[in-house]
C-alpha cells in the first residue's frame, strides 16, 4: 500500500469509528427519550400495608406524573421477601420492572447460605427513597436514663436483660446485635412475630429493651409508658429531634436505620437509570409525599445510583460480620 493510500485508509477508518460512535450515542439517547414505552411495574416483595408498601405507593403515584406512564405497585410477598426479589432478577433489563426494597435486602446474604440471586451483581441500584430510624427504648422499671448507663448495666448483668425484636434477622434484631457487637454487651433476644407484639411485650414489662421503629415507639414514649434513650441513625431524627443519636450518646460510629430504596435488574441502560433516578428523587422530595412519610416517622432521602450502590455493598459486608459474630441464621 502506498503511503498516501495508507493515510487515506486510516482517515476513512477513523471516520467510520466516529460515525458508529455517534450513531450509538444517538440510539442510546433516543432509547432514553422513548422510555417508558408502557406502564412500569414496581414489585414490593412484602404484603400491602407495611412501610415498604406505603412508600412504594406514594412514590409510584408521583413518579407516574413525571414518567407519563402508570406505575403499578405489585405486592409479591413470600419466603421472607425472596420470591418477589427473585422475580426482578429475571425481568427484562429495560427499566419497566423495578423493585421496592427494604433494608432486609442487605441482611439476607448474612443469614442465608444460598440466595437465588447476588444482591450486588444482579441488580442496578436506582436510589434510596426514605429512611426509618429506630429508637432505643427501655421499660420504666430499668434503672437507666442514658446509653452509657444501659451499657454499664448490661455489662454488670450479662445475659440478664431481655430485648424484644420483631423476629430473627429483622431490622430491630440486627440493630440490637450491632449495639452489642460494638459495646461488648450481652442481652437475650426475644423474637416476636412483628413490631406490634414486641411493643406489647415491652409495655407489659416482659422485655426490658427494644430497638423499635420510631413510628411504633414514639406514642408510648410521649405518654411516659416507655423511656427513650437515643435514636439509631447517624443524624438526629426529624420526627424526634430531642433525642441524641447512639453515636452521640457514647457509641461512636453506631449507625443503623431501616430504609426503602429502588432497584432495577442488572444491565439496565445508563440513560434509563438516570431518568428513573431523577423522577424517583423528585417524587420522594415532593412536599405532599414528605408529609405522608413523616406521619410514619419516615424521612425522604433520594440518593444517586452510585451512592446507593456503595451503601448496599457496605451494609452487606457489615451484616455478614455481625451475623457471624452473633451466630445468627435464618429460621
Amino acid at each position: 500500500m502506498k503511503p498516501d493510500s495508507r493515510s487515506s485508509f486510516f482517515i476513512h477508518h477513523s471516520s467510520l469509528v466516529l460515525l458508529c460512535a455517534a450513531l450509538f450515542a444517538t440510539g442510546m439517547s433516543a432509547g432514553a427519550q422513548q422510555y417508558p414505552s408502557r406502564p412500569v411495574r414496581m414489585i414490593v416483595p412484602q404484603s400491602a400495608g407495611g412501610s415498604t408498601d406505603v412508600i412504594a405507593r406514594v412514590v409510584a403515584q408521583k413518579m407516574a406524573e413525571g414518567l407519563g406512564q402508570t406505575v403499578i405497585v405489585d405486592n409479591r410477598p413470600g419466603a421472607g421477601s425472596l420470591n418477589g426479589t427473585e422475580m426482578v432478577v429475571h425481568a427484562a433489563p429495560d427499566g419497566h420492572t423495578l423493585l421496592a426494597v427494604a433494608a432486609s435486602f442487605t441482611i439476607n446474604p448474612a443469614i442465608h447460605k444460598k440466595l437465588p440471586f447476588d444482591p450486588i451483581r444482579d441488580f442496578t441500584p436506582v436510589t434510596q427513597l426514605a429512611t426509618l430510624p429506630h429508637i432505643l427504648i427501655v421499660h420504666p422499671s430499668v434503672p437507666v436514663n442514658s446509653v452509657k448507663e444501659l451499657i454499664a448495666l448490661a455489662k454488670s448483668k450479662p445475659g440478664q436483660l431481655n430485648y424484644a425484636s420483631s423476629g430473627i434477622a429483622t431490622s430491630t434484631h440486627m440493630a440490637a446485635e450491632l449495639f452489642m457487637f460494638m459495646t461488648g454487651t450481652s442481652m437475650v433476644n426475644v423474637p416476636y412475630k412483628g413490631g406490634a407484639p414486641a411493643m406489647t411485650a415491652m409495655l407489659g414489662g416482659q422485655c426490658q429493651v427494644n430497638f423499635a421503629t420510631i413510628s411504633t415507639a414514639i406514642p408510648h414514649v410521649r405518654s411516659d409508658k416507655l423511656r427513650a434513650l437515643a435514636v439509631t441513625s447517624a443524624k438526629r431524627s426529624v420526627a424526634a429531634p430531642e433525642f441524641p443519636t447512639i453515636a452521640e450518646a457514647g457509641v461512636p460510629g453506631y449507625d443503623h436505620s431501616s430504609w426503602v430504596g429502588l432497584l432495577a435488574p442488572a444491565r439496565v441502560p445508563q440513560p434509563v437509570v438516570s431518568r428513573l433516578n431523577a423522577e424517583a428523587v423528585k417524587a420522594a422530595h415532593a412536599q405532599d409525599v414528605k408529609t405522608v412519610l413523616l406521619r410514619d416517622g419516615l424521612e425522604a432521602t433520594g440518593t444517586s445510583p452510585t451512592a446507593f450502590a456503595a451503601q448496599i455493598k457496605m451494609e452487606v459486608a457489615k451484616w455478614i460480620k455481625v451475623a457471624k459474630a452473633a451466630n445468627i441464621k435464618a429460621e
